[in-house]
């Protein structure tokens, strides 16, 4: 006890004498008396209070945790972050300091340390880093206020927050710290903490929904009578009514080709289309195999100066002419393009306004820092191309020959597109399904481009897109818009391939195992949408459904 208060007044001290003695840029004054009264310290606040009007006894004690509402911390600050990362590093410049650090965040639930949190350099412009001494993060909000403390607050609850906060009451302590990233990752002490009681409400689970649901007759399917692990289902199906697991819409199971397992939840069922987002890119993937098959298109590395008259955009140059489909499909053109880096100027999100999303790309210039076919950068423009291509080069355009050379043949007739500016069906995603027509979408490839006696894709394409044509990470891999990666679950490996949207929109095919699972969900642009559907498939589905 003696050593805790030795630290905690040293701490306090450091807190004090540094917000004294230490400017070296220039920090927003300490006028208002609550700032003043409250040095180092974090204030939680349900409805936002502006700082002149911020009293004491607008402090939140306790807080009922609940979606659509609002959650703050004020954060009371010594000194700008700029100043702080200046004691981690003083022979650092200002530009390179707040370039390379900000705030780390520490949550502790019931005194136990859950996560730990270096935000990212780019959150918070550098004039904030260098003047700021007050800070409001909005951690819930129920106008989904654009801020990095809701996706930091979400990432929180993924990585331990939702499993720590049962039902009953908890004690939440936030401690904030500056950190650099230099050679190595280095931190100093804390420079805000506060503390609040939470409160997590008893879900009612509806009971009828844990149970496994039994399987209707269909014709489209036959229905499997392997066995399984129910109560692991049932146990899953749980934690998904009692929104453990969020926003999870349905889950579909094939094995051998017959179906297995058919879950609906959140008022959803089987004759719903489902908004997968980017699954739809697999379907361009899918689409042009197709044409290339039938001889409409010769190749994927056919070049975009076959097809565009690439002098007429802007930003040309002679790169641009060697720009390959099979660029396009394993997301590793050069284009200046990345939906990975919200600063790019190809990123999607720049796109959507304009009124030509084929113009918008070809006008992009090309990032000399890339190498074709040898980099991987996430890049949704890119599909727009290939399914302008595939429109302006098949019979009738892609939505018909789509239609009729694969959602036909495939037994397909309640689906949706989403289409571009210039009413061309968007192959960037968007597409809707019902969930079962979608696992017939994954078990098409699992049964090597075969669908009743008819080859409707190559199996020389589906090897090819279901490959490791680019590598993202050590475990994870990239094919002709398909993603690759192994799971690992009693000590075996299962490789598997699949199409993935935004909010945790998955088709899984596996590699070694006659099976086809699809996920479908609405946790759309949130933290924990696809890292939930990564438990999920991890703790609950590869184990009660192998053997």
């Amino acid at each position: 006890m003696k050593r805790i208060l030795i630290l905690a007044f040293a701490n306090l001290f450091w807190l004090i004498t540094f917000s004294q003695t230490s400017n070296f840029v220039k920090s927003d004054s300490i006028i208002y008396p609550i700032h003043k009264a409250n040095i180092g310290k974090i204030a939680f606040m349900g409805q936002i209070v502006p700082i002149e009007n911020f009293k004491e006894t607008d402090f939140l004690e306790s807080f009922e945790l609940k979606e659509k509402t609002d959650f703050n911390i004020r954060v009371f600050l010594g000194n700008s972050l700029t100043n702080y990362l200046h004691l981690l590093s003083p022979k650092l410049t200002a530009d390179e300091l707040t370039k390379n650090g900000n705030y780390q965040f520490t949550f502790i639930v019931d005194k136990k340390k859950i996560y730990v949190e270096n935000l990212n350099v780019g959150a918070g412009s550098a004039d904030s880093k260098n003047q700021k001494t007050i800070l409001r993060v909005p951690l819930i909000s129920s106008t989904n206020e654009d801020s990095w403390g809701r996706f930091l607050w979400n990432r929180f609850l993924t990585n331990g927050g939702q499993e720590a906060f049962t039902n009953g009451e908890h004690l939440l302590k936030i401690e904030i710290r500056p950190y650099l990233k230099l050679t190595e990752v280095i931190s100093g002490n804390i420079i805000a903490e506060g503390q609040i009681k939470i409160i997590i409400p008893e879900i009612k689970v509806n009971e009828k929904m844990v149970r496994f649901q039994s399987i209707k007759p269909l014709k489209d399917w036959q229905i499997s009578k392997d066995n399984f692990d129910k109560s692991k289902i049932e146990e899953l199906n749980r934690k998904i009514a009692n929104q453990t697991f969020k926003n999870i819409t349905s889950i579909v199971v094939i094995k051998e080709g017959k179906l297995l397992i058919e879950e609906y939840f959140n008022d959803v069922n089987r004759n719903t289309l489902h908004d997968t987002r980017s699954v739809g890119k697999s379907f361009a993937s899918t689409i042009l195999g197709i044409a290339i098959k039938e001889g409409y298109i010769k190749s994927e590395t056919q070049t975009l100066k076959e097809f565009y008259d690439l002098k007429s955009f802007q930003n040309y140059s002679t790169s641009k002419d060697s720009v390959t489909l099979k660029s396009l499909l394993t997301m590793s053109s050069n284009f200046e393009g990345s939906d990975m880096n919200s600063e790019s100027i190809g990123n999607e999100e720049n796109m959507y306004p304009t009124k030509n999303w084929v113009d918008f790309t070809l006008n992009l210039p090309i990032d000399k820092t890339k190498v074709v076919d040898k980099q991987w950068d996430y890049f949704t423009a890119g599909c727009i191309v290939i399914g302008d291509i595939i429109h302006k080069s098949v019979p009738n355009g892609l939505e018909k020959y789509a239609d009729k050379n694969l959602f036909k043949p495939l037994g397909i007739t309640n689906y949706r597109w989403e289409f571009t500016p210039q009413k061309v069906a968007n192959t960037a995603g968007g597409i809707q399904l019902r969930s079962l027509d979608f696992a017939k979408f994954g078990q098409l490839y699992q049964n090597k481009g075969a669908w009743n006696g008819e080859q409707i894709l190559s199996q020389e394409w589906i090897a090819k897109s279901l490959s490791h044509q680019m590598t993202i990470s050590e475990n994870e891999y990239y094919g002709y818009l398909f993603w690759n990666k192994t799971y690992k679950v009693n000590g075996v490996d299962y490789e598997v391939y699949y199409s993935s949207g935004n909010g945790g929109n998955r088709i899984f095919i596996f590699k070694d195992q006659p099976i086809v699972i699809v996920i479908t969900s609405t946790a759309y642009n949130t933290a924990y949408g696809h890292k939930q559907v990564e438990k999920i498939m991890q703790e609950y589905l590869i184990s009660a459904i192998t053997k």
